[in-house]
């Protein structure tokens, strides 16, 4: 198997299996047990820089509002990239769904300041402890994260549980402001993740990251996004 990006960090770490590039995955039955972030956390993975001898692979992890990616536009999308050659087929697929959220299909509930900033804090929440946050972005419809995991913590737990304390919260937002949506769940069971192959890849994908909001027309600069690393750790 294909060695995913690694990070080192002074602390000991363990090891993590690596997932298949580009899975889309469903967390729907994980229960989430703790209480989940409050706001105010800091952010501790400033002057943290990935290298190749430690034990914690770094992850891209995206997904979206339930209601920004209906399942006839999926079976739609499946059908045209069906036609193209298999070698291509993931990068298809995954180019065509991130068009779609860029276009801002759906409720865009995350378009809210108080909605995107919960989802931010959440991440921003167990920074160091479960993982090490590497770059994120809150878009109006959906999120994406680059992370590593520590010793102990699967990809598919993490994300249960992000999903699990803003899906509550979010939802009794929404029912203030959008009452005929309330039998929609907040996020869709499905996530899709990529582990980082290599530096390079590191790089580019935090730049694809924190370009997300400028690539929408929703920001000048990346920086300007208030619900981004960007904002914290302007690009170079």
């Amino acid at each position: 198997m294909e060695e995913g990006f690694l990070l080192g960090w002074e602390e000991p770490g363990g090891s993590l299996e690596l997932p298949g590039e580009d899975r889309m995955a469903d967390n729907s039955s994980l229960q989430d047990a703790d209480h989940g972030p409050e706001y105010g956390s800091a952010w501790h993975s400033r002057g943290y820089m990935p290298h190749f001898d430690g034990a914690h692979v770094v992850q891209h992890v995206t997904y979206h509002l339930a209601d920004s990616l209906p399942a006839e536009v999926l079976a739609r999308m499946a059908e045209e990239v069906r036609r193209i050659p298999p070698r291509r087929q993931d990068g298809e697929r995954r180019k065509r769904m991130e068009a779609w959220l860029d276009a801002g299909h759906g409720s865009c509930l995350l378009r809210s300041s108080e909605a995107a900033a919960l989802v931010q804090s959440a991440f921003l929440h167990f920074d160091a402890v479960r993982y090490r946050l590497l770059a994120w972005v809150v878009m109006p419809n959906h999120v994406h994260v680059l992370f590593a995991p520590m010793a102990g913590w699967q990809v598919a737990r993490i994300v249960a549980s992000w999903k699990s304390f803003t899906g509550r919260r979010l939802s009794a937002l929404r029912s203030t402001t959008q009452p005929a949506n309330l039998d929609l769940r907040v996020w869709s069971r499905e996530y899709w993740d990529r582990y980082i192959r290599d530096r390079e890849h590191f790089e580019t994908t935090v730049a694809y990251i924190q370009a997300n909001p400028v690539k929408a027309g929703l920001a000048s600069r990346p920086e300007n996004w208030p619900w981004s690393s960007a904002r914290r750790d302007p690009p170079a």
